[in-house]
């Protein structure tokens, strides 16, 4: 089941994705890129801090939903993906 983040537009808060639960096996994080689909959300200040990859989100209209996307390329050359939703609402 995927999970629906809430926003409002006038909030700055930061979303992480926790690779390190049981899945880095002893690899690290080399490459993180965050996504936004569709435009309007506003992404700023990635980072990466003991294989979480964390991104801080603002703006966005109300009433939309967006599809965040983080993909890592992890130190032995595979990849993979994780996606949040975030709908923005006026709170």
């Amino acid at each position: 089941m995927m999970s629906i983040f809430l926003k409002d537009p006038g909030s700055v808060i930061e979303h992480a994705v926790d690779w390190d639960a049981g899945y880095l096996a002893g690899r690290t994080i080399s490459q993180s890129i965050w996504q936004v689909e569709p435009a309007g959300l506003t992404l700023a200040g990635a980072r990466l801090a003991s294989g979480r990859a964390a991104i801080t989100l603002s703006g966005g209209w109300a009433g939309s939903v967006y599809r965040v996307s983080n993909r890592v390329t992890l130190s032995d050359g595979s990849s993979d993906e994780r996606t949040l939703v975030v709908r923005v609402e006026e709170r």
